[in-house]
């Protein structure tokens, strides 16, 4: 289950009694069926694929046009990045495994997956969150927008995010490594978050649930509280605005953003905010590939299709290129 609910429903302490320390795991991540894994392994490898190029090539992008150097486009770079390693921290794996007959994973490689997953989500969460407030000094406060959002303090957002996603990853990594294995070793997942271990755990793991759900719970108030208000002044200022082409302007300069925080924001709740229950784990996972797979591939999409300057500057790219041709 996930962060957040699992939390709520803590596992009961096991005594680990006479049994031999478990040293890997096996994944349940999807039916056994050869034809549907045949077909998610090409599902899934189609979207590993679009999530490389779309993200490389808009990192490319705005590093050739000068037009795009600027703090707007510095964050979704940045998210760029991130998403390539967010999506990579789970899709080799993935793939790797859909073909397998055996879906184990030893205990040092779950752990390293987990620390690495929670660094790229709660980075994502900040960095989606310094995008919010970006876009809040340009519409807001235009004139104190180079001042405010210097190169500088661009950077020093950026890598505030990834130190929060270091933080909260070691924070939770740290306390699993005190966790014995000696039951079951089936993991109801496609990948090792921190519940379905605990879950499965013989020493009691209240400890690690409830440093869960305050660093995550904490992680997800700020940056969304972030969000929403940054939002609500961006909503009063266009409000104000008196020219229509004033409004559509300041409009499609957060639709991306926007678009990509809700799907974002929609996905983990949908995850984290049910009751536990063999029903809602399917759904879980459904979610979960929507959350760790698709959305890495759909945020270079949805920022080059509902942004102007992104489509000119590609098709400046894309003229240069013919014209070297011939």
């Amino acid at each position: 289950k996930g962060f957040l609910t699992e939390c709520l429903f803590p596992c009961r302490s096991r005594s680990p009694g006479n049994h031999s320390p478990i040293t890997e795991f096996v994944l349940l991540g999807f039916p056994e069926k050869r034809g549907i894994q045949a077909a998610l392994f090409m599902a899934f490898l189609l979207i590993y694929v679009v999530t490389l190029l779309g993200n490389a090539g808009m990192i490319m992008l705005i590093r050739l046009d000068s037009r795009l150097h600027t703090p707007m486009y510095f964050f979704l770079c940045s998210l760029s990045f991130l998403d390539i390693c967010y999506s990579s921290s789970i899709t080799p794996r993935v793939l790797s495994d859909l073909p397998a007959s055996q879906k184990v994973i030893s205990h040092s490689a779950c752990l390293a997956q987990f620390y690495f997953y929670a660094v790229f989500a709660t980075t994502e969460c900040y960095l989606l969150a310094a995008m919010a407030y970006d876009r809040y000094v340009a519409i807001c406060s235009p004139l104190l927008y180079a001042f405010s959002m210097s190169s500088r303090v661009c950077s020093l957002l950026v890598a505030g995010s990834y130190l929060a996603g270091f933080v909260n990853a070691t924070i939770h990594t740290g306390l699993a490594l005190r966790l014995s294995f000696c039951g079951p070793n089936l993991i109801n997942n496609f990948y090792c978050d921190g519940p379905p271990l605990y879950a499965i755990s013989c020493t009691d793991s209240t400890t690690n649930e409830i440093v869960m759900f305050l660093v995550v719970g904490f992680n997800m108030l700020i940056t969304c509280a972030t969000i929403l208000i940054s939002y609500t002044y961006i909503l009063l200022a266009v409000l104000r605005m008196r020219t229509a082409a004033g409004k559509r302007k300041a409009f499609s300069t957060c639709a991306s953003h926007l678009a990509a925080v809700i799907l974002f924001y929609a996905s983990a709740a949908s995850m984290y905010s049910r009751p536990s229950s063999r029903h809602s784990q399917d759904l879980d996972k459904v979610a979960a590939v929507f959350y760790t797979l698709v959305i890495p591939a759909v945020n270079p999409l949805i920022y080059s299709l509902r942004n102007r300057e992104v489509k000119d500057a590609l098709g400046k790219v894309m003229e240069r290129k013919r014209l070297f041709l011939t």
